[in-house]
């Protein structure tokens, strides 16, 4: 069985060039083609930029935060557009794509979307409580998408 369409999940860490890497490589050797796909998370950080939500000061908080997420896609787009010109130097199609929201419920979606036949993403080792809190994101992958799922470990 081979791997003709392969959704590489990327963040922005230490670990995403070792992600990329085995997909690069494995793509290479199976003659696929990537869709290379970061999803900006909306956390508390977002909402720290804005410290007030009372009286006037509410009233452009969407506002703000509308901007601050469109600044965060703008990086994120020129951040993969550099890469998908490395990958596309090494010989290999790719793709690219952004969104906002839950990484692991776009991963799941692209990965349907795009008839992925593998994922192929990073775990950042959490283990107990800190996995049990914060979710891991390689975890949800792993039981929701229907095609195969490589991790990368940290």
């Amino acid at each position: 069985m081979g791997y003709g369409r392969i959704l590489v999940a990327l963040d922005r860490s230490e670990l995403a060039k070792d992600v990329l890497q085995q997909a690069i490589a494995l793509a290479q050797k199976e003659s696929s083609q990537l869709m290379l796909f970061y999803c900006i998370p909306v956390d508390s950080q977002d909402l720290s930029i804005y410290p007030s939500f009372y009286g006037e000061a509410a009233i452009g908080f969407s506002q703000v935060i509308q901007e601050h997420l469109e600044e965060r896609q703008t990086e994120a787009r020129e951040w993969l557009q550099s890469i998908a010109q490395q990958v596309k130097e090494d010989g290999v199609q790719c793709e690219w794509d952004v969104k906002v929201g839950e990484p692991g419920r776009w991963i799941r979606d692209m990965a349907k979307n795009w008839d992925a036949d593998l994922v192929v993403l990073g775990r950042r080792g959490l283990k107990g409580l800190a996995e049990v809190f914060l979710g891991s994101v390689s975890s949800y992958v792993i039981h929701h998408v229907q095609c195969s799922v490589l991790i990368v470990q940290h």
